[in-house]
């Protein structure tokens, strides 16, 4: 039709172009503009600053408060060390933590270039080289029913935390090392994705909680609680109490998280960081009080109460202190 129009003359060629170069561009707006409809469009808000970052190298003992963090896939990594990298085990690979050992809170971590340093009361300082001789063993270890490896650090560490820990079976302090298979967090609790894995953390590479969640709940103890009590990675300043239960997407710097599911508190909150004492009610059984879950959750929390955000990392970067964090919207 077109060629039939050209060739005897009724359009003009100039004129012909024209009409199909409009067709094409109408028809192009109309592709761009579907696309930008079917798009989400995000924002972000300022909803805090990062007021602390916060690394436990070994499992249940002090962590270490740190300026600046590598915000990796895994969790946060300061240095040589990654957060729960080492593991306290019975000889036969079952975890040790505070919850059967309150002592450990009181265990203090510190770092040289070539060695992880333990200190306590009474105790001569443990140095632990990060790289642990081949002809060490290489331990099945047993974290939340799941199995996963770690390498013996040797006899040393080993007497060290049976003699500070009192204990009248042998324990052993086992190191992840990067070849090695991490844990998935799925297996631990179900709400997180196939791709999330963690070393020797309960089950998530982030644990954020607010300032002004922890100043609430002290508003309502007797015997004020510290951060320490709640062993988050990333502490936020600067927005109200339980915002965080929100916060669905999180730009840090370059990094981006997203929230999985609340943490579900246990007796281990009931550990006096400053004594090592379990007290096995406050402030459990406070949080108890108002910090239910919904019915409807129920099967996932049970009578834990929620403080706390788990995250997982979806794009890694470095975090610190000072960085303001956006909660991000659609």
């Amino acid at each position: 039709m077109l060629r039939h129009l050209f060739d005897s003359g009724a359009l003009g060629g100039k004129n012909v172009f024209f009409a199909i170069g409009v067709g094409v561009g109408v028809i192009g707006v109309g592709v761009l503009l579907n696309r930008l409809v079917g798009r989400k469009r995000s924002r972000v808000v300022q909803v805090g600053t990062v007021s602390q970052l916060l690394v436990y190298p070994v499992k249940s003992c002090k962590g270490i408060s740190v300026p600046k963090a590598a915000c990796l896939e895994m969790g946060l990594k300061y240095g040589e060390m990654r957060d729960r990298q080492w593991l306290v085990i019975h000889e036969d690979g079952h975890m040790v933590t505070a919850r059967q050992i309150p002592q450990l809170v009181l265990v203090s971590v510190s770092a040289d270039d070539t060695c992880l340093c333990l200190n306590a009361q009474g105790m001569e300082e443990l140095r632990v080289p990060f790289i642990l001789s081949s002809s060490l063993p290489v331990k099945t270890c047993r974290v939340w029913g799941c199995d996963i490896q770690g390498r013996d650090c040797g006899d040393e560490p080993s007497q060290w935390l049976t003699r500070y820990a009192n204990s009248e079976t042998r324990l052993r302090l086992v190191q992840f090392e990067i070849s090695m298979k991490p844990r998935s967090s799925k297996d631990t609790e179900k709400l997180f994705s196939p791709k999330d894995k963690v070393i020797y953390p309960d089950c998530s590479p982030i644990l954020l909680l607010s300032e002004a969640s922890v100043e609430d709940l002290n508003g309502r103890l007797e015997k004020k609680a510290s951060m320490a009590n709640f062993r988050p990675n990333i502490v936020v300043a600067g927005c109200e109490p339980f915002a965080e239960d929100s916060w669905d997407e999180l730009q840090i710097g370059s990094t981006r998280l997203h929230r999985v599911m609340s943490c579900g508190r246990c007796i281990l909150t009931t550990v006096d960081p400053e004594t090592g004492i379990i007290d096995r009610k406050q402030p459990l059984e406070t949080l108890k009080s108002y910090r239910q879950c919904d019915p409807a959750e129920q099967q996932i929390y049970k009578t834990s109460p929620k403080f706390g955000q788990y995250c997982s990392v979806d794009t890694t970067g470095v975090l610190q202190v000072g960085d303001p964090v956006y909660m991000i919207t659609y």
